[in-house]
């Protein structure tokens, strides 16, 4: 049985690189101060980053990383985010795919919860 595929995570302000391979934004909002040509985007799947609402409250402080993770974890068992992870996941068994975020923090945004989640789906 094949292993599930891997994704690479980069920040959106360091340069792409080469083994990048398809560079997919999975962030909600187009990350500030970067254009679309430094950035080399290829997919924004909307469907498979967190709600604003979700986003804005995590970052005020108004639930913590679990509750996050939890509610995070609902909104990916969405229907049209169902369809986005089952996109993603088919284009990374051709290829490399690089998830590309604008977080600051990454091990404690939205990105590990992703991976946790397409790793899951992926097998």
């Amino acid at each position: 049985m094949p292993s599930p595929p891997e994704f690479p995570v980069r920040r959106v302000y360091d340069p792409p690189e080469p083994t990048d391979g398809a560079r997919v934004l999975v962030d909600r909002l187009w990350p500030r101060g970067v254009s679309k040509e430094a950035a080399a985007i290829d997919e924004w799947p909307k469907d498979l980053t967190r709600s604003g609402a979700l986003r804005t409250a995590y970052h005020h402080g108004e639930i913590d990383f679990p509750a996050f993770r939890s509610r995070y974890r609902t909104e990916l068992a969405d229907p049209a985010a169902e369809a986005a992870v089952r996109a993603l996941l088919d284009l990374a068994r051709d290829s490399t795919v690089t998830l590309v975020t604008s977080a600051k923090d990454v091990d404690h945004s939205h990105v590990p919860v992703l991976l946790e989640h397409l790793r899951e789906h992926g097998q």
